[in-house]
């Protein structure tokens, strides 16, 4: 269906699109020739993008050679790909995961748009990319993908007595040895976090240092981690305490799968369970930790920070939730090593660039 989109021309673009874009329930996006340094991060509102740009740019860069967006700085990418959809259809955007793990914050925007991620139904017209990288410089270049895109028809609903049945079909959530586990099920489905990993010496985390060198988004395993990040090791009372503002890597107690008939979503911010963040990807495809590649059930991995206060995470601790969505058709490829999926076999894990 994403491929008919295309060919329908709904995703409209001046260069052709590479096969591995389409992904088994989304689209990756690729950043356009020139970027924009803004004084602020913003949404359009009543006004284009274009127009708002002319207001707040302090320079431009040109992608077609790799630049450098520096951390703590707000930039705006005109995207290669622009949309032409019909009346019943909208889109929403998520970071890739290997751009939620390297703490750069991503936004989609839209003309005249009042949210971020969300591209209303019959929308027609160019794609924008807020990017904050906010732990670490970065390297980007045209055609480089930060973020992804779903198509919708209609009004997608999500509810628990959907995830039960899910559940029910196939079997969300597994502990160790692929064991089937019951799922905690309350506006979606809960994750814990685990501190214990799967022995005495596990390292069972990663905060990210302060001062590192630049990381190129798009070169995989080119990175030493120990330059990037400090391990932490398994607490011994089970309890770890987040730093305000520090960047960790953790991940779920749980493991879990999506159907091929699903897609699910992270929510990314639980302030009935702790002032922290715990997911800026947040997008799982269909496939994820399903028995493709030999895989019963996967690890989610928790992009956590604190703010503000210092706070502490207990094994087990409840921290996310997956909101799960029904497809209209199963989708054709599964996520994996076959369309260039990272983290199907992965417990605790930084973004592919690191070895």
């Amino acid at each position: 269906m994403l491929e008919g989109a295309l060919a329908a021309g709904w995703i409209l673009t001046d260069e052709p699109v590479a096969s591995d874009q389409v992904q088994p329930a989304s689209l990756d996006l690729r950043l356009g020739p020139v970027a924009y340094r803004v004084r602020a991060s913003f949404l359009p509102g009543k006004h284009p993008v274009q127009e708002r740009l002319e207001s707040l740019k302090t320079h431009a860069l040109d992608l077609s050679v790799p630049a450098v967006l520096e951390k703590g700085c707000v930039y705006i990418v005109p995207l290669v790909e622009r949309l032409q959809l019909p009346e019943n259809t909208s889109a929403r955007a998520n970071p890739k995961s290997s751009t939620g793990r390297l703490d750069v914050f991503t936004r989609l925007i839209t003309d005249f748009s009042r949210e971020f991620d969300q591209v209303r139904s019959g929308y027609k017209g160019s794609l924008y990319l807020e990017v904050v990288p906010q732990t670490f410089s970065i390297l980007v270049r045209a055609g480089t993908r930060l973020t992804q895109l779903r198509l919708m028809r209609g009004a997608p609903a999500s509810s628990d007595a959907l995830l039960s049945a899910l559940h029910e079909e196939h079997e969300l959530v597994f502990a160790e040895g692929e064991t089937p586990a019951e799922p905690f099920i309350s506006q979606g489905l809960w994750l814990s976090v685990d501190l214990a990993g799967a022995g005495p010496d596990e390292i069972i985390g990663y905060r990210a240092k302060p001062h590192t060198p630049l990381v190129d988004v798009d070169r995989v395993g080119a990175y030493d981690w120990r330059d990037f990040w400090d391990a932490i090791e398994r607490p011994r009372d089970g309890q770890l305490l987040l730093n305000p503002e520090d960047f960790y890597i953790l991940s779920s107690k749980e493991r879990i799968r999506v159907p091929m008939t699903a897609a699910a979503e992270m929510v990314s911010y639980e302030p009935s369970v702790g002032e922290f963040r715990n997911h800026y990807a947040g997008f799982f495809d269909p496939g994820f930790g399903f028995r493709t590649d030999d895989v019963r059930g996967t690890h989610a991995v928790l992009e956590v920070r604190s703010h503000e206060v210092p706070f502490i995470l207990e094994d087990g601790q409840h921290v996310s939730r997956l909101v799960y969505q029904r497809l209209i058709v199963a989708a054709e490829k599964a996520y994996g090593a076959g369309v260039g999926s990272s983290y199907q076999h992965q417990r605790i894990s930084l973004s592919k660039h690191f070895r």
